[in-house]
C-alpha cells in the first residue's frame, strides 16, 4: 500500500513520460490513489468505505473507479488492454452473470454507439474497473476479517450475524463547522454523489452578492477603494527586480502614471468581470433546475438527456471553462510576485521597456524547501503548463493545493490574501465542474453530444458576452489619464479614519475622501456613459434605487456633546448618472404622473448633501418585519460592533474570526468552510433563502473595525439586520 496521500500525483512527478510509456514503476499509485496509509490512516475513511462498497453494487462506482485512474490512463503510466468490436456493459448491471458482460457489436447494433456516447465502456477500460474493484473488494475483506478477528470467518455471512441498518457517518468538519474540503476528502470513500443543482445555485447566488457588494464598497467607502487598489499594486508582477536586481522600468520617476493606470483598470476590470460571470452562470444554473423539474420524468440512466436539458448543460459547462480562465489569468499575474512568494523569482529584463508583457523565472540560487516545491508545482501547473494541468485535472489540483495550504501552517503562509482570494473564485468554478463530472452516467455523452453542437455553442458565448469586454475596459478613452489620476491613493486623497473617535477634524477629513472618491466614479460613469452596456449585470447594479451612505457635515449641539449619535448619514446614489438614465428611460416608457417621493437625507441634526448630487427619487416600500435575536455575551458583542453607532468619545474593537463565526450560527446560519479565504454562511431556520459569503481574515485571525463595519452593512443590505434587533438572553 502507498504510503503517502494522492501517490498518483508523486508517481507522476518521479518518472519522465518515456519512463511511463517504458513501463511506470508505480502502477499502483496510479490504479489505486485513494488507498493509501496517510488518507486511510484518517478516523472515518475506512469506516465510509466499507460501509459504501458493502451496501451497494459494483456498477455504482464503476464510473469513479474509472475516474480514479485518470491521471495514469492519460499520462500513460496505465494502458488498457484492447479488444475490437466488444462494448462491456457496467452502469446498470446489478446481477454477477450481467456485471461486466461483453457485447459483440455484430451481435448487438446499439452496442457500437453505447460505446461511443460514453453509457458504456470500451473492454480495456471496463476490465481496468473490474480489476480495481477485485483488489479493493478483496482488501475490505480482508480488512474485516482482521477487526472481527475472534469470529469465524464462516459465521460472518451467516444468520448468527445478521446484516444491520446502515451507520450515518457525519460529514468530517473544521472546529465544528462544515469544510468543503473536508467533504472533498470524504468523497472518494462514500457512495457517489450526484449532481446538487440547489448547492451550485446557492454557491453562485453568493458569489454575485458578494461581487455586488465589492463594487459597492469600492464606490461607498474611501478606505476600501484605496485598500483595494494597493493591494493590487503590491501583487503585480512589475514590483519584482529582474535578473540583474533593477526595478520594472514603471517604476522609475515619470512614469508611475502608466503603472496605475495598469493597476486602477486591473482593479476595476476585475470587479466589473467577476459581476457578469457570477451573474450569468447565476441565471443558467436556475434554469438548468428549472428544466431538470420539467423534465423529472424522462430523466433516466438508460435514456437519453431531453434535448433542451441537453443543450443547457453543455452550454453552462462551455461557461464555466471559459470563467474559469479569468482566475488562472489573474493568478498567473499575481501568485509569484506576491509579497509571501516574491523572495522566490524574479523578472527577466525586456527588450522593449515600454512593452506591457512581463517574464518571470525561478531566482537562480534559490533552493526550495520540499514544501515550497510542492506548492510552487501546483501553483505552476495551474497557470502555466496546460498540458500537465489537461492530465491531472482542474478539480484535482484545486483540491491538492486547498488540502496543502490547510494542512500546513507554512504554506498558508505563502498564500497571500489576495492570492486565497482569487484562489477562492477559481474553486467555485471548478466545484461546479466537478458536479457536472458527476452526473453519472450523463457526463459520458457529453464529449460526444459536443461534435455537432460545439460551434454552435462557441458562437452563441462569444455574442452573448460581447458586452463584457466594453465593461472591463471601463476608464479606456480619451480622459484614461485624468480619471487614474484622480484614482490614484496618494497624497492622502482617500485617507478615512471611520475608526477613529468623532471630531472635526475626522469628520472633515472623511467628507473630504468621500468627495474624492464620487469624483472619481463620476468620472469613470461619464467615461462609458456612450458604451452599449444596458444587458450587463453593471447596468442592471447601477441603475436600481440603491444608496451610499455619506458622511454629514460636523455640527454638534452643546448638550448633546458626550452622547450624540453621528452615524446618521446622507444617502446619495450607487451611480448617480446610470440611475438618472434609468429614470429618464421610465419616463419615456411611462409619461403618467409619478407618485413617488424624495427620499429624505438620513440625518439628526443639521447637516447638508454633498454638492451636485441631486436626492434620487426612490419608490416607498413597505419594511419587513424583522426578528429580534436574544444571543449570549459572545455573539451579542460581535453583534453590538458589527452595527456600532460611532460616539465623539469611543472607539470600537477588533473581532477575532472564531467569535463571528460563532455569531452567525447563533442567529440560524450554517457556516461552511470553502476553498481559500471564503466561508459561506447558509440559512437554517430563519425566514431568509440567501446564502452570504464573507472572506476569512490572513494571517491574523482577527476582524479590523474597518471589515467589520463593511460586513455589517453587507449584512443590512442582504437581510435589513440592524443593531436594535440583538438583545441579551
Amino acid at each position: 500500500m502507498s504510503v503517502a496521500h494522492r501517490p498518483d500525483f508523486l508517481a507522476f512527478r518521479k518518472e519522465t513520460e518515456r519512463e511511463r510509456e517504458a513501463g511506470t514503476k508505480f502502477r499502483d499509485a496510479f490504479m489505486y490513489p485513494y488507498i493509501n496509509l496517510e488518507d486511510l490512516s484518517k478516523p472515518k475513511a475506512l469506516l465510509l468505505m466499507l460501509q459504501s462498497r458493502s451496501r451497494n453494487a459494483p456498477d455504482v462506482f464503476a464510473f469513479a473507479d474509472y475516474d480514479a485512474v485518470h491521471l495514469g490512463v492519460v499520462s500513460k503510466a496505465i494502458v488498457p488492454p484492447f479488444l475490437n468490436k466488444h462494448t462491456i456493459m457496467l452502469t446498470g448491471r446489478t446481477t454477477p452473470t450481467s456485471y461486466g458482460a461483453l457485447v459483440s457489436w455484430d451481435e448487438n447494433d446499439s452496442a457500437f454507439m453505447d460505446m461511443v456516447s460514453g453509457k458504456a465502456m470500451h473492454p480495456g477500460q471496463g476490465l481496468l474497473v473490474l480489476e480495481i474493484q477485485e483488489r479493493l473488494m478483496r482488501f475490505l475483506v480482508d480488512s474485516c476479517k482482521r477487526i472481527l478477528h475472534d469470529v469465524p470467518a464462516s459465521d460472518l455471512t451467516s444468520d448468527k450475524w445478521p446484516v444491520q441498518p446502515p451507520v450515518v457517518l457525519p460529514q468530517e468538519t473544521i472546529d465544528g463547522f462544515a469544510s468543503q474540503a473536508a467533504m472533498a476528502a470524504e468523497a472518494p470513500y462514500r457512495h457517489p454523489a450526484n449532481m446538487d443543482l440547489p448547492r451550485l445555485e446557492s454557491l453562485f447566488e453568493a458569489k454575485r452578492s458578494a461581487a455586488e457588494d465589492h463594487i459597492w464598497a469600492l464606490r461607498e467607502d474611501p478606505g476600501y477603494f484605496a485598500g483595494a487598489v494597493l493591494d493590487y499594486r503590491d501583487q503585480r508582477q512589475e514590483t519584482l527586480k529582474d535578473t540583474n536586481g533593477r526595478s520594472h522600468p514603471l517604476m522609475s520617476v515619470g512614469r508611475e502614471d502608466i503603472f496605475w493606470q495598469r493597476v486602477i483598470g486591473n482593479v476595476l476590470a476585475t470587479a466589473y468581470l467577476s459581476l457578469e460571470v457570477w451573474s450569468e452562470l447565476h441565471t443558467q444554473v436556475k434554469e438548468l433546475r428549472t428544466l431538470q423539474g420539467r423534465y423529472e420524468h424522462q430523466i433516466t440512466a438508460d435514456a437519453e438527456l431531453p434535448e433542451e436539458y441537453l443543450n443547457a448543460l453543455l452550454r453552462f459547462r462551455h461557461y464555466l471553462n471559459q470563467a474559469s480562465k479569468d482566475p488562472i489569468g489573474q493568478l498567473k499575474h499575481c501568485a509569484y510576485s506576491s509579497p509571501p512568494l516574491r523572495h522566490l523569482f524574479v523578472r527577466i529584463p525586456p527588450v522593449d521597456p515600454s512593452t506591457p508583457m512581463i517574464q518571470v523565472t525561478r531566482k537562480p540560487g534559490v533552493k526550495l524547501e520540499k514544501l515550497e516545491t510542492e506548492l510552487i508545482w501546483l501553483l505552476q501547473t495551474l497557470i502555466e503548463d496546460g498540458s500537465t494541468l489537461f492530465l491531472v485535472g482542474l478539480t484535482n489540483v484545486v483540491d491538492e493545493l486547498e488540502r496543502l495550504i490547510q494542512s500546513d501552517p507554512k504554506a498558508k503562509a505563502l498564500i497571500s490574501s489576495h492570492v486565497a482570494d482569487v484562489f477562492s473564485d477559481l474553486s467555485v468554478i471548478s466545484e461546479a465542474l466537478r458536479q457536472l463530472k458527476i452526473y453519472q452516467p450523463w457526463a459520458q455523452t457529453f464529449e460526444h453530444a459536443l461534435v455537432d453542437k460545439q460551434e454552435g455553442i462557441e458562437k452563441e458565448f462569444a455574442q452573448h458576452t460581447q458586452a463584457w469586454g466594453l465593461v472591463m475596459s471601463a476608464i479606456d478613452g480619451p480622459n484614461r489619464k485624468d480619471i487614474v489620476r484622480l484614482g490614484e491613493p496618494t497624497a492622502g486623497r482617500f485617507d478615512y479614519p471611520v475608526d477613529k473617535h468623532r471630531k472635526q477634524a475626522n469628520v472633515d477629513a472623511m467628507r473630504s475622501a468621500e468627495q474624492n472618491l464620487d469624483a472619481f466614479w463620476r468620472a469613470v460613469d461619464e467615461s462609458m456613459s456612450g458604451r452599449e452596456i444596458g444587458d450587463t449585470a453593471l447596468w442592471r447594479l447601477l441603475s436600481q434605487e440603491k444608496t451610499l451612505h455619506r458622511t454629514p457635515e460636523w455640527w454638534v449641539e452643546p448638550e448633546k456633546t458626550a452622547k450624540q449619535d453621528l452615524e446618521h448619514s446622507i444617502t446619495i446614489p450607487l451611480s448617480q448618472l446610470y440611475f438618472d438614465l434609468e429614470r429618464r428611460t421610465q419616463r419615456t416608457i411611462d409619461d403618467t404622473p409619478s407618485r413617488t417621493k424624495a427620499l429624505k437625507p438620513k440625518t439628526r441634526g443639521a447637516s447638508t448633501a454633498a454638492p451636485d448630487l441631486p436626492e434620487p427619487i426612490l419608490t416607498p416600500t413597505q419594511p419587513d418585519i424583522q426578528p429580534t435575536f436574544r444571543l449570549d455575551a459572545r455573539a451579542l458583542k460581535v453583534f453590538r460592533t458589527l452595527f456600532y453607532t460611532p460616539t465623539l468619545n469611543a472607539t470600537p474593537g477588533e473581532v477575532s474570526w472564531t467569535d463571528f463565526l460563532h455569531a452567525m450560527a447563533a442567529t440560524g446560519f450554517a457556516p461552511e468552510k470553502l476553498y481559500g479565504s471564503v466561508w459561506q454562511f447558509s440559512p437554517s431556520g430563519l425566514d431568509v433563502e440567501r446564502s452570504i459569503q464573507f472572506h476569512e481574515p490572513h494571517p491574523t485571525g482577527k476582524l479590523s473595525y474597518r471589515v467589520v463595519r463593511r460586513y455589517g452593512r453587507r449584512l443590512n443590505r442582504a437581510y435589513g439586520w440592524e443593531g436594535k434587533m440583538f438583545l441579551p438572553k
